[in-house]
């Protein structure tokens, strides 16, 4: 209690302090650099990203694209070349008079490379920039080219990706939480029992949201996810708090003259609960953490962060809001709309049977859809943007135009013959699917003399250490069939050049969809494990931690499932964070019915009875709770036009929803079904048992 009075006792000072803090926050958020590459997230000792860095360091060489301009005279092409040369942070453009002079008839250029590099109506370059794919300095050239080229000219390659994904993001974001407010202020309207408290959490929530998005500055950096929807899942998983501490104070006011005192009592009861209702909240968050895909982690430690600053503002900022606006809160109160739920919990608990038999017939589906949507998932980040996108029209183009779906590229040791790299280049070429490999072994030996070629062109391809060429392959992104071009490439370079390294967007996504098949299945076993031991803790049970988890893992297996039944693919990323989000933050639904069902059934009330109390007294609070979490993700999912968002808050907002009808209607029948076990194997219950045993043995 004495943290409780200091709370009541300082509130101004309080309210006051958080305000302050605002300040430091909005300037912390501001200064936090958002990545939009997926692949940056890969570990550093994966081949692929080893061989990004020796292009950076070796080659002055880091992003990478193409440009594909339509009817224009060479001439002209040639004028725009020099001018994208002269971009900030464009190290080098390749076209046809990088190798020969413009004036040279083109007739004499090699055939194979000069079909593949021009079409009928188009011609196509390469450039390379001296900045990562995805730093702000990039992205600024990117829009630069564009601006210079006009729209004659389409820019593909990771970098268009990501700079139309941030100007994307950028839009919409404001929206998301412009929404997940306005529908969750709604859902609280509904379900409330007054007018104004919805209005004054949602002042403190989105003072403890601010604190976390301004505290990702000693960070450094978060991916474009966590930036879009740490706020939404914020204000969705901490709202409850806030609900469990006006419920308490409205009871305590009945009871209670003094408000001061009504709060330091609500305070202290709402902070045991939200302490044991937050940590299998924050453990499922930070189960991400153990992803070595590292994304899971720049989202479990924002998530959880975000947890924990909520439960701190519910205990310290929302009573100081309360007590300051007290009057105003008790003359706008109403008779909150959910109904009395007894005679539905008499009806469930009657029904028991029925909803087994649902659950035992219904899991088996739903687990082989779970199953089969984890196979079913896309890695091309491509696939997230609207068909309207600059970069996804110019992929197609790309496609279309010149039959490329992706580039790799390769370095080999300089160390490796000319005559050695021209057979390893041959071998390639005759790899499914592989358009050609140009390397200066490509150019030399054709009709073009040496002694014509710029030294301009051989510091493109060669360095002190390494000799790269560029391989251009008619295979999406994270196809299969990529994948296994990318075993028989790397296969081949192995055999030439030992240290040889294959690196490009499609080596990294196939390290990525390796690196995240496994992460999946740590995570799911990390966080069930964490939650396991969390609830057999909370409720000094052995078989409670088993019921439960079955309930919403269930519930899980039927949200992730849907997806495969309803003809849909997800984005990889999605399947990872939903199962662990979904358990750590619906799990609490179960454990307060379960906590009430233990409470009733040691008082000597009969099984049936007890799960009817329990049931009938937790719904209203799992149906707040559950709608809170579907209402700020749904409206998210409507509106976004980014594939990863939408996939996301709509498999959470359809998660809230089974959790919820999976704990009313499941979990009654499960507690029914094992009550015997339950009482054995529970630390307070065996007393139930001993006691109805000898009032058995007495009867007889």
């Amino acid at each position: 209690m004495h943290f409780s009075k200091a709370v009541v006792k300082c509130r101004i000072p309080i309210l006051i302090l958080a305000f302050v803090l605002i300040i430091p926050s909005c300037f912390g958020m501001l200064g936090t650099r958002i990545n939009y590459d997926m692949l940056d997230y890969l570990p550093e000792d994966m081949d692929t990203v080893i061989g990004q860095h020796e292009l950076m360091d070796d080659f002055g060489k880091g992003a990478f694209s193409f440009i594909i301009v339509e009817d224009m005279p060479h001439k002209d092409v040639a004028k725009l070349k020099d001018k994208i040369e002269q971009v900030d942070h464009v190290e080098t453009v390749v076209w046809y008079d990088s190798l020969v002079d413009v004036s040279v008839p083109m007739e004499l250029f090699p055939d194979s490379v000069l079909k593949e590099f021009n079409t009928e109506h188009s011609t196509m370059m390469a450039v390379f920039f001296d900045t990562a794919t995805s730093e702000d300095a990039t992205m600024d050239s990117i829009r630069e080219i564009r601006s210079v080229c006009g729209k004659q000219c389409y820019v593909s390659g990771m970098s268009a990706l990501v700079t139309d994904l941030k100007d994307l993001c950028e839009q919409e974001e404001p929206i998301y939480v412009g929404l997940a407010v306005l529908l969750a202020c709604a859902a609280m309207l509904l379900l409330l029992d007054s007018w104004l408290v919805p209005f004054v959490f949602l002042a403190s929530i989105g003072m403890m949201i601010l604190l976390n998005l301004g505290t990702n500055y000693f960070m450094g950096e978060i991916s474009y996810i966590t930036k879009a929807l740490s706020a939404v899942l914020q204000l969705a998983v901490t709202m409850d708090y806030s609900i469990f501490l006006w419920h308490s104070y409205s009871e305590q006011r009945e009871k209670v003259a003094d408000n001061n005192e009504a709060m330091a009592i609500a305070i202290d009861q709402t902070l045991t609960s939200v302490i044991g209702s937050s940590i299998t909240t924050v453990a499922g968050f930070i189960s991400l953490c153990f992803m070595t895909f590292t994304m899971g982690r720049d989202l479990g430690i924002v998530m959880a962060k975000g947890v924990l600053l909520g439960v701190l503002g519910c205990v310290t900022v929302l009573p100081a809001m309360i007590l300051l606006l007290d009057k105003p809160l008790q003359k706008t109160k109403h008779r909150a709309l959910i109904p009395d739920m007894h005679g539905f919990a008499r009806a469930v608990v009657k029904a028991a049977p029925i909803f087994l038999i649902i659950f035992a017939i219904g899991a088996v589906p739903a687990y082989r859809g779970y199953t089969q949507t984890n196979q079913e998932v896309y890695y091309d980040m491509g696939q997230c943007l609207p068909e309207d996108m600059e970069y996804v029209i110019a992929n197609n183009k790309l496609t279309e135009e010149f039959d490329i779906a992706t580039t790799h590229m390769v370095l080999v040791n300089r160390s490796v013959p000319n005559r050695q790299i021209h057979k390893m280049m041959e071998e390639m070429e005759q790899v499914d699917g592989i358009k050609y490999v140009l390397g200066m072994e490509s150019i030399v030996g054709s009709r073009i003399p040496d002694e014509i070629l710029p030294e301009s062109i051989l510091s493109i391809m060669k360095s002190d250490n390494w000799e790269l060429m560029l391989i251009n392959s008619e295979y999406k992104v994270a196809s299969n069939e990529v994948n296994a071009q990318i075993d028989q490439l790397n296969a081949i370079l192995k055999k030439y050049d030992e240290g040889g390294l294959l690196i490009g967007e499609a080596p990294c996504m196939k390290d990525m969809i390796e690196t995240t098949a496994h992460d999946f299945r740590v995570v799911n076993a990390v966080s069930i494990l964490a939650i396991f031991v969390i609830i057999a803790l909370v409720e000094k049970s052995f078989s409670l931690p088993f019921i439960l988890i079955a309930v919403i893992e269930t519930a899980i297996f039927i949200n992730l499932g849907l997806p495969h039944y309803l003809g849909q693919s997800l984005p990889f990323i999605a399947p990872i964070c939903i199962s662990t989000i979904q358990l750590g933050a619906t799990v609490d639904y179960a454990i307060l019915m379960t906590t009430r069902y233990k409470m009733e059934r040691m008082q000597g009330q009969s099984k049936k009875d007890s799960v009817r109390i329990a049931l009938a007294t937790s719904i209203p609070s799992v149906i707040v709770s559950g709608m809170g979490l579907f209402a700020a993700t749904f409206g998210v999912a409507l509106y976004s036009n980014i594939d990863i968002i939408r996939s996301m808050c709509m498999l959470m907002a359809r998660g809230a929803l089974i959790s919820m009808v999976c704990v009313i209607l499941i979990l009654p029948a499960l507690l029914l079904l094992c009550d015997k076990l339950v009482c054995a194997t529970t630390l307070d219950m065996r007393r139930v048992c001993t006691v109805k045993a000898d009032k058995e043995a007495i009867g007889k």
